[in-house]
């Protein structure tokens, strides 16, 4: 009996490795498989989606963006940096910053304390939906827009500070210190952000930001943070940081905290994409946030960050091109959490 139960786990021990994506030896294979070659043929294999959905132009800045660009990096788990397409564009991160202002506010306030304000749910409605509002009185999660601005509001500092705080945090991940806010981008965002505005005061109303009367810097903070300006590689910098723990591409673990990334990891994987984050779970099944400026990252978790652009979008606010180079590229590497 004895010698047919250790027969038995010698099997399963084989079967796991033999099975599961996240084995040592077939993560080295799998990014072995990573060359150049294969991020040219996303981008060449998809290039007919730039000419479906629609740039987002109802922040006038943003319909300035050319849907023809196309552009994909990937940070390997050795830190390896792949690109292929309009790499040299820049964008702006929008909702993508959502991660990185949940990360200071979970930090300054707790996880118990912020999550008493916003909930861990995903959605079937719009990231401007303000409609839970009346019924659950606070935001359903921090992806959608009423969480994120109830959430940037939680992050310590005066003024401009928060925001400040959101940008040298993006800085340290990237380690590009040339990221910047595109002030007319802001400019533009401030000027037609009355929905977003509305979802401010309904906030306030219901008690769960604290300000002034009158006073909207909490709310110029997040216009701020969306408007931050970056390019494929940065997301792919990203998307890596939050796949290992909080450590930075080049080994730097400053940061590090698995406790907090497997929150935002989370996040990401209910309600990163919006209202078709289910969709994309079974679809694509990896951690990822998209941004209304065309921008997507993925997290990889233990393995790779992945940063795509294409500004042309779908009824959803994701980027379609982008959409199918991270699907074709999953069930290329069979990268999806489930299988």
């Amino acid at each position: 009996m004895q010698k047919h139960l250790q027969w038995a786990l010698l099997f399963l021990v084989f079967f796991y490795f033999l099975k599961t994506p996240q084995g040592y030896a077939q993560k080295n294979d799998l990014e072995k498989q990573i060359q150049q070659s294969v991020l040219n043929d996303l981008i060449a294999n998809n290039r007919s989606f730039t000419q479906e959905g629609k740039v987002a132009d109802y922040i006038p800045e943003l319909g300035k963006a050319n849907p023809n660009d196309m552009a994909i990096a990937i940070v390997t788990s050795n830190g390896r940096i792949i690109e292929a397409g309009d790499t040299q564009k820049t964008f702006t991160i929008q909702s993508i910053s959502k991660l990185i202002g949940l990360v200071l506010a979970v930090e300054d306030r707790g996880e118990e304390e912020v999550f008493k304000r916003v909930g861990y749910y995903g959605t079937p409605k719009p990231f401007n939906s303000y409609a839970d509002l009346e019924t659950h009185l606070k935001p359903l999660n921090p992806m959608m827009n009423a969480g994120a601005i109830l959430v940037t509001s939680l992050i310590k500092g005066k003024g401009q500070e928060p925001f400040e705080r959101i940008l040298e945090r993006i800085r340290y991940i990237t380690k590009n210190n040339s990221i910047q806010l595109n002030t007319r981008v802001y400019a533009s965002e401030k000027s037609t952000g009355d929905r977003n505005r509305g979802i401010f005061y309904i906030l306030k109303n219901n008690g769960w930001i604290q300000s002034e009367e009158g006073d909207e810097d909490q709310l110029n903070n997040y216009f701020r943070q969306c408007s931050i300006e970056v390019s494929a590689l940065d997301l792919a910098k990203i998307g890596y940081f939050f796949a290992h723990q909080g450590t930075r591409f080049d080994g730097d673990t400053r940061f590090k905290n698995p406790k907090l990334t497997e929150l935002i990891l989370a996040q990401m994987l209910i309600a990163g994409m919006y209202d078709f984050s289910g969709t994309y779970a079974r679809t694509v099944g990896v951690p990822s946030k998209s941004g209304v400026g065309g921008g997507i990252t993925v997290s990889v978790p233990h393995q790779m960050g992945i940063g795509t652009y294409s500004p042309a979008l779908d009824e959803h606010g994701n980027s379609i091109a982008g959409y199918h180079m991270i699907l074709e590229l999953a069930d290329e590497l069979d990268l999806s959490l489930f299988r």
